[in-house]
């Protein structure tokens, strides 16, 4: 049997975490739920950092500025950097350097999150 991929979308650990968390509370009441999906879900509650639609919208701001990619975006919701360091990490990879100024433009609009 082979599956297809019909949609794709990148989701925050706050979006998918509020995913699960409804198809757990769907499927509880027909079945039990699986091993992997109950450690899935304590996963995603560890790792969540904020409600998913702040996290959605702090994706959405930080998609405004020029430098900022979705991955990158999404990474950041994810992870709520503190300091620059950590957002260089996160463009390490992508083979982009960001000026000091365009690194604190990012910490700024994730601090607003942050409260």
């Amino acid at each position: 049997m082979f599956k297809e991929v019909l949609d794709f979308e990148y989701l925050t650990i706050s979006e998918a975490k509020e995913i699960l968390e409804n198809i757990v509370k769907e499927r509880r009441k027909v079945a039990e739920v699986g091993f992997e999906t109950r450690k899935t879900l304590q996963y995603l509650r560890t790792l969540s950092k904020l409600p998913a639609k702040k996290a959605r919208e702090l994706v959405e701001e930080l998609l405004e500025l020029p430098f900022v990619s979705e991955v990158i975006a999404i990474k950041i919701a994810d992870i709520l950097p503190d300091i620059p360091d950590e957002v260089r990490l996160l463009y390490a990879k992508e083979g982009i350097t960001l000026s000091p100024e365009e690194i604190q433009t990012i910490l700024d609009i994730v601090e607003k999150y942050k409260s």
